[in-house]
Formats: C-alpha cells, structure tokens, sequence
C-alpha cells in the first residue's frame, strides 16, 4: 500500500499504526535551525541560530520571551511558534492576575502538550509544525522542558532541537554533569560551545546569527544578541586559540618524543 493513502489526514492510521502527518510534522522541526538548552543549579539559558531568508533580509527571532521568568527556543516553522507563544503569555497573564503570582512552568508545559497533542486526534486539523524548548525560573528552581508536536513533552538537564542538531546534543552529552556547578557566565559559554558545532557549512557563529538568553535567580528573562553577545564569542574565540595552541604544543613533544 501507498503511503499517500494513509497521510491525507491526521486521523488515519496508516497498516504500520502510524500517523503519518505527525511525523511530517516532527521532521519539520529537524529542519528547523539548531536550538539548544540547558540549566545549572541557579539558572537557565537557551541558545539559538537565527536564519535570514537572504542577504538583503534581517534575522529570524529564535527566541521568544513569554514571562519574566519563562521563554522559548523555537526550531520549526516560526509563524506556528508566535501562535502557541501568543496563548502562553495569555495564560501567563491569566493566572498572574487571577492568583497574584507567576504561573509554575511545569503546569504550563502540561497544558502545552495537551494544545500540541489536540491537532493529532482532529479532524480537518494539522498539527503545529514546531519543536519548542522552554527554559524557566520558579519557586522549584530552574527548568528546561522539550515539546514536539507529537504531545510529547521532557524535562531535561539540557537538550538540542532542529537542523545538525547531533553536533550540539553530543557535546552536551559530554559535558552536562558539570551543569550544575555553573555560573551564570559559564553556563552561556557552555551554551555557545554547543551551537558553534551546529552551524553549516563554512559558516561562523555570530553576533548577528546568534542569541542567547538566560533567566535564573534574582534574575528576569534576558535576551542576549547583537552587541551584547560579542564579548562572549570574544571569549569563545580566546579560548579556543588557546586550545589549539595547546594541542600544537602536544603534537610537537610527541614528535620530538618519537624521533
């Protein structure tokens, strides 16, 4: 049988029990540009790539604020995030003046995934076409949460979305038991380490295809681009001249060793 027999409409379970335009769905979000997150003890931070549609054109926002202590990554089709970003500040706003205090992140993200899994059980629906990480800061502490369109969602110690993505999740892999122990400065750094393996091709990470944002103790939602970003990639950039020429260094004992 056909796959398009089976993928014109949410609904139908294809002979495999698969809903096709799910995974459709779920592979926009691995085309999206990269999006990583990841927490210590104190705070959150997203990082993310921007694109621009051409060189005449400004970057795409990655990253979106929903509260003072709670915002988004977004890997995936970008007007499908600023829809769900528009009814999270709405709920936001909602409980905040119903009750006079911030709405915890984790009952939001719940009640995300059941939005996000509602378009997989309806008819004449799509589900939304976006992956997002959120990133917060609450009386429980600091949280990193994954949804997918599927109605899945994850908290995570950190995690990678979107386009060469592997590159990022692996070095997060690497290093994320010493998360915990970070600064608020060290954690960014450990955030743009992570993306720089993301970029394609012959690109660069840069001030203008990247931002960064951070939310923690004591502090708000911050985003972090432009201007603002460039002393850290200087440091980025100081420190992996250092370790290139540390490894110099090595190659030429282990040769000297040899001969």
């Amino acid at each position: 049988m056909f796959r398009n027999m089976y993928d014109t409409d949410v609904t139908v379970w294809s002979p495999e029990g698969r809903l096709l335009q799910v995974e459709y769905a779920m592979e926009s979000v691995k085309q999206g540009s990269a999006c990583i997150a990841l927490r210590s003890d104190t705070h959150s931070v997203i990082g993310a790539l921007k694109r621009s549609v051409s060189e005449l054109s400004s970057h795409q926002q990655k990253i979106l604020e929903i509260d003072d202590h709670l915002g988004i990554g977004i890997a995936g089709l970008t007007a499908d995030a600023r829809t769900l970003a528009k009814w999270m500040r709405n709920e936001c706003l909602n409980h905040k003046y119903v009750y006079g205090t911030a709405l915890p992140s984790g009952r939001l993200v719940n009640d995300l995934a059941d939005r996000h899994q509602r378009t997989t059980q309806t008819y004449v629906r799509r589900p939304y076409g976006v992956g997002l990480l959120v990133a917060s800061f609450d009386k429980n502490g600091p949280h990193v949460y994954q949804t997918c369109p599927s109605g899945n969602v994850y908290e995570c110690y950190a995690s990678a979305i979107g386009a060469r993505s592997q590159s990022g999740r692996t070095y997060l892999e690497k290093h994320y038991e010493s998360f915990p122990g970070c600064d608020r400065d060290e954690l960014i750094m450990h955030a743009l380490k992570a993306l720089v393996g993301c970029v394609s091709g012959d690109g660069e990470l840069t001030s203008e295809n990247g931002s960064v944002a951070v939310v923690g103790k004591n502090e708000k939602f911050t985003l972090i681009e432009g201007e603002a970003l460039q002393p850290y990639l200087d440091r980025l950039e100081l420190e992996s001249g250092n370790n290139g020429g540390e490894n110099v260094e090595e190659e030429q004992g282990g040769d000297a060793m040899e001969t």
